[in-house]
């Protein structure tokens, strides 16, 4: 049992909240509230993983982690109401707010058909927020925090724009479903089937005696019914299988994703430089595209959970909400719109503020790929050359600098221009940016799960190449993913291929690389790697959770042959990288 400061704060709480929706359905909340008179500001989230299951509880090890490196975490907090990825109530009723957690339909306490990320899950948020916007505790202002899934919903229920939605905080959230979820590139990634096995193996409404009990109420956090595995199975969606079965953009994914020109409430959307593979894409993609006039960007590192709770991160969410919950005069109007934390290979931070993403002053410079030397160069080569490797084989082929003369800082999106040719009527090309120390060895870093994360990682299938021609960059090539353009065995193909964006420092002396593969990023020493008891069975070797493996979307037939690099001469092969010059005083 971890310690915690021995906080009692004055603080009403009720329990299990009736929340009515529009089909009859009722939706269980919990509200901790000041125990003194008046109206306050809402902090809401809405969310699968059960509002009375206590982070330590459920999640010791991430739990045991965090309170080791950032004690500061438990000061000011009882630790009973602490909850995975949403706001702790005794670090937030004391400010004047009111915190209010719902369960989503089917999950925790709520009743209900699970059908994640959907239209009716869109629907019942909105209506939760009306509601809570509506109490007669309640200023009228509901702010929306939380991490992941409770910041995914986020950018959804943004967009249809509920009256009292006065500001939100999506932090670590996807928003576009396809591109940054499970299609990477157009290939399918294995994520979903640990998120919602641990989901509704764990807290799905039903599982009754099964499940935990609220460490304060007694009750089974995952309603009062014990269910049979049939019933519950019977009440929701087969998940997996509905995205293996949408493997282009359509409605399925459209309607589970963000609505850009419909998002016009102030937000700040809080990214992870680790997060590649899940949330970070969605982060700066909602910075960029959203409609809204008042929007900052923030992005940090570390684990996904770590810097929500930290001092850091509670002390930027309280400035945000304190001025546009409770129009408190506090400077964040001057808060320029981009904050930065920039990674060191050693694993530390600079704390730097920009005003615009990508930043005005990146110095575009692009590395030519050298398949003779297995080099980088800021030339190409007068000659075409090419390399092959197999397709499913590990290794791929490493196009790495010299030496760096000096210092130079990576920040913003990252992008290739390959040519390609397959013996097979299809390849998937799987990126990744590298930064390798003088004596040999690869910088890895801590990323939002893995712990031996790579600088950056792109994925492109070959026969996903169209661009959208009116959202396409040369720095964020944009994929239509609304077609199968098969390839023609020994043909060279023009690939534009997006890499997600990424912030390092990479001292004098050390290299920078492009791997190109046929398969997922493995750590060459993965040995140390822990496994996280909520991601059972899921081993840390380079990309977490995030696999593209399932042979039922790459078939060896298919994707398993020879896959052929062509640069130098009319092929210009090259690696587009924003170098960062210094501000200028």
């Amino acid at each position: 049992m971890i310690s915690h400061a021995a906080v009692e704060p004055a603080m009403d709480t009720a329990w299990d909240v009736s929340i009515e929706m529009d089909d009859g359905i009722v939706l269980r909340a919990d509200v901790f509230r000041p125990a003194r008179e008046g109206r306050f500001p809402v902090i809401l989230s809405y969310g699968p993983y059960a509002k009375g299951l206590n982070f330590e509880e459920g999640y010791p090890d991430a739990w045991k982690r965090m309170l080791a490196q950032h004690p500061e975490v438990a000061v000011g907090s009882s630790g009973r109401y602490q909850a995975w990825e949403v706001a702790d109530p005794d670090r937030w009723v004391p400010d004047g707010y009111v915190c209010v957690r719902v369960d989503a339909r089917g999950w925790g306490r709520s009743p209900g058909y699970i059908d994640p990320y959907s239209r009716r899950s869109t629907v019942d948020f909105r209506d939760c927020i009306e509601w809570a916007g509506v109490q007669p505790w309640s200023n009228g202002k509901v702010g929306l925090l939380g991490i992941s899934y409770y910041a995914v919903t986020q950018w959804l229920v943004a967009g249809d724009q509920p009256a009292h939605l006065a500001a939100m905080i999506p932090w670590e959230g996807v928003s576009d479903f396809y591109r940054d979820n499970f299609y990477h590139g157009g290939i399918f990634c294995q994520a979903c089937d640990v998120w919602y096995r641990r989901t509704t193996t764990t807290v799905q409404h039903g599982l009754g005696e099964r499940a935990k009990r609220n460490r304060n109420t007694g009750e089974l956090i995952a309603g009062p019914e014990t269910l049979s595995d049939e019933a519950l199975a019977a009440n929701r969606s087969d998940y997996p299988r509905e995205l293996r079965a949408h493997s282009l953009v359509d409605e399925f994914h459209r309607i589970r994703s963000a609505q850009w020109d419909r998002i016009v409430v102030p937000f700040l959307s809080a990214g992870n430089w680790g997060g590649v593979g899940r949330h970070l894409r969605g982060n700066v993609e909602g910075f960029v595209r959203a409609a809204s006039a008042q929007k900052w960007l923030e992005i940090h590192g570390k684990e996904h959970w770590t810097e929500f709770y930290t001092d850091y991160g509670v002390g930027l969410q309280k400035r945000f909400f304190d001025h546009f919950l409770k129009g408190i005069d506090n400077g964040w109007q001057e808060q320029p719109r981009v904050m930065l934390r920039v990674r060191t290979v050693e694993g530390t931070f600079l704390d730097r503020t920009e005003n615009e993403w990508p930043l005005a002053r990146t110095r575009w410079t692009r590395l030519y790929l050298d398949p003779e030397r297995n080099a980088l160069s800021t030339q190409a080569l007068a000659h075409a050359g090419q390399r092959s490797f197999a397709a499913f084989g590990s290794a791929g082929i490493t196009f790495s600098t010299p030496p760096l003369p000096e210092q130079t800082e990576i920040t913003g999106p990252v992008a290739a221009k390959l040519f390609v040719s397959s013996s097979t009527s299809d390849a998937d090309l799987f990126l990744v940016l590298r930064v390798f120390r003088p004596d040999g060895t690869e910088v890895v870093l801590q990323g939002a799960v893995d712990p031996h994360t790579p600088v950056s990682q792109g994925w492109l299938r070959a026969s996903h190449r169209k661009l959208d021609t009116g959202l396409a960059t040369e720095y964020r090539p944009y994929h239509t993913h609304d077609e199968v353009q098969p390839l023609v065995p020994g043909e060279i193909y023009a690939l534009d291929i997006e890499i997600w964006p990424t912030s390092l420092i990479v001292p004098a002396g050390y290299r920078i690389a492009l791997s190109v593969r046929g398969t997922d990023y493995e750590y060459e020493d993965s040995r140390e790697a822990a496994e996280l008891s909520f991601f059972k069975g899921s081993k840390m070797r380079g990309v977490g959770i995030y696999t593209h493996a399932d042979p039922g979307n790459r078939p060896p037939e298919t994707f398993g042959g020879t896959t052929t690099i062509h640069a130098g001469g009319a092929f210009a092969a090259c690696l587009l990288l924003p170098l960062i010059p210094g501000k200028a005083s």
